[in-house]
């Protein structure tokens, strides 16, 4: 059995209409449109004075930039930059695992030839704390003890770091007190031996001492003196 369906007259639709009608109107009312856009100048603006103000340009007035760690991206960020350590020794100023200095660090290769029985020292200057690289060779047996003398000590306050038998070494040394730093060899064999020794570090300069009792001042040269390599002719 059917159901009766009760006729809708046009009266009807009609009111149905104008209902629709205004609930699209109120959704978009214009009072409803300048509150929504209201609400997004209001975030895009706080977004600006946020985040894009102090990292395009260096504009924090709200302090957020730095707090986020944006300011950093921004060119007008720049800060002056730190001065290097000032001193007349090569002295090592220690920020954490980093030391610096007041100067540059100098190089010295050499060789060094023991006639028959001869000995010689070779030793550099350098400041409590300040590194060294090295690297030495002999031809032959040698009796080898690197050691330091303490600056204004007495003979006996000297002080040795390796008296082991060796031919060569290559390491690096932290001086452990002011003074001069090196090694002692000594030939104890019938034939002359030639020892080269290769050096970076930031000493001021490098003494021989010979088996004759005289000692010598030897020049050691720094970075600017050293040639560039010519890229040209590689």
């Amino acid at each position: 059995m059917s159901l009766p369906v009760e006729p809708v007259d046009n009266a009807s639709r009609n009111s149905v209409g104008r209902r629709g009608a205004r609930n699209a109107q109120e959704l978009v009312s214009p009072r409803k449109l300048a509150m929504a856009s209201g609400v997004a100048f209001l975030a895009a603006l706080l977004v600006l004075v946020v985040a894009v103000l102090p990292a395009e340009y260096g504009v924090d007035p709200l302090g957020t930039g730095k707090m986020l760690g944006l300011t950093a991206l921004s060119g007008g960020a720049a800060v002056d930059p730190v001065p290097p350590p000032q001193g007349q020794t090569l002295a090592p100023e220690r920020d954490g695992p980093v030391a610096l200095y007041p100067g540059q660090y100098k190089v010295d290769s050499r060789e060094l030839v023991l006639g028959p029985y001869e000995y010689l020292e070779f030793k550099y200057r350098l400041e409590k704390d300040a590194t060294m690289l090295f690297s030495w060779k002999a031809s032959g047996d040698v009796m080898h003890d690197f050691h330091g003398d303490p600056e204004g000590g007495a003979a006996e306050a000297t002080q040795s770091y390796d008296k082991k038998p060796r031919r060569e070494a290559d390491g690096s040394f932290t001086a452990p007190f002011s003074g001069i730093h090196g090694w002692f060899w000594e030939n104890p064999g019938g034939e002359p031996v030639t020892i080269r020794v290769t050096t970076a570090g930031f000493y001021t300069e490098a003494y021989e001492f010979n088996v004759d009792r005289s000692r010598h001042r030897r020049e050691v040269m720094t970075l600017d003196v050293i040639p560039a390599a010519d890229k040209s002719k590689e």
